[in-house]
């Protein structure tokens, strides 16, 4: 509990805020793309050396206050039997999507932590290596978000082909979802056996439902994780879910992840004061000037104080992002120091 993080996520107020960046162990490090041209995506995450020297690298070159574990929220399809492949320059591509029930009643939930043989190694190796003062951030994805890539195949802007599936298959729809989650419990808890200190659950694609359809797709399965799990450290980030941000609050989590969408003074006015608020600087900013850059982020941070906040992106960071506009955000984030009121 010496962690800025973790104090912050406790609901403390801190000096000054604690700060990471999803996405932050991987694409935009020089280092990790001399890693992606030897092995493969899976090589990567599955390899407990690879995956340490990943994690590691943003403590190391950038300075956050958390590392991540890298992986990817699409070993759970992987597990329950679906071939997944990361394409260079496409993304993911599913080799068999979820059409029938045949399909659902195929999916393998049995042994789940066995047959991920290497997270437990790779959990504790990066533990080995990490400084005593930087947690480990565990993660998976939301249900709902991993749902949409085995109905869809495949990324999507609108993930239209997952929606109409579940509009119009809702039974079979929430078997599938029911699946997900149950695996995605087994992986959490092994992953806090391992040794992670917190995780964050993902739900990338739940600002695409509307908020009836949301409290039917989405939030149910967040919150039989976060029931499944009391009491460890959790945040939950669902990307476009402003119109969802008082039914979140509802969870039993420690903090909530906001996108760029929504404002502080929205989200101090429905989170609860004991919830972290983590975020929000839209990742586009880190290409801006360097006066913008900083300006930006203290004008943000400024706006969260008096509550419990972690400094973030309301996103992934860019591919794009030059490491020393990285480095300029973490900077900037660590040399503000909150003033008594």
């Amino acid at each position: 509990m010496n962690s800025i993080f973790l104090k912050a996520l406790n609901g403390e107020i801190t000096d000054r805020p604690p700060v990471w960046m999803m996405r932050q162990a991987g694409r935009y490090l020089p280092d990790y793309m001399k890693l992606r041209e030897k092995y493969s995506f899976f090589d990567r995450v599955e390899t407990p050396e690879l995956a340490t020297e990943i994690t590691v690298m943003p403590i190391n070159q950038i300075g956050v206050d958390a590392a991540i574990l890298f992986s990817d929220i699409l070993v759970i399809p992987k597990v329950l039997g679906i071939d997944v492949r990361l394409i260079p320059g496409k993304g993911p591509l599913l080799e068999k999507t979820i059409k029938t029930y045949a399909d659902c009643d195929a999916l393998n939930t049995f042994d789940v932590v066995e047959r991920m043989p290497t997270v437990s190694s790779c959990i504790q190796m990066i533990k080995q290596e990490l400084p005593s003062n930087i947690p480990l951030i565990g993660f998976a994805g939301a249900p709902w978000t991993v749902f949409c890539y085995m109905i869809q195949g495949k990324g999507s802007k609108d993930f239209s082909e997952a929606k109409s599936f579940a509009f119009s298959q809702p039974d079979l729809a929430m078997k599938v979802l029911e699946k997900i989650t149950e695996s995605t419990i087994e992986y959490l808890k092994n992953q806090i056996a391992s040794g992670i200190d917190a995780f964050q659950l993902f739900d990338s694609w739940g600002g695409l439902l509307d908020k009836a359809n949301y409290l039917k797709f989405s939030f149910p399965y967040i919150k039989k994780i976060c029931d499944a799990i009391p009491g460890f450290p959790k945040i939950i980030f669902a990307k476009g879910g402003w119109h969802v941000l008082e039914d979140l609050n509802r969870l039993e989590c420690n903090g909530l992840g906001l996108d760029w969408t929504i404002g502080a003074d929205y989200a101090k006015s429905i989170i609860q004061p004991n919830i972290a608020m983590q975020g929000n600087l839209d990742p586009s900013l880190l290409l801006s000037s360097d006066e913008t850059l900083i300006n930006s982020t203290n004008d943000m941070i400024k706006s969260f104080q008096g509550r419990p906040y972690i400094a973030n992106l309301g996103h992934g960071i860019l591919p794009n992002i030059p490491v020393e506009k990285a480095k300029l955000f973490v900077n900037t984030v660590k040399s503000y120091k909150y003033k008594n009121d």
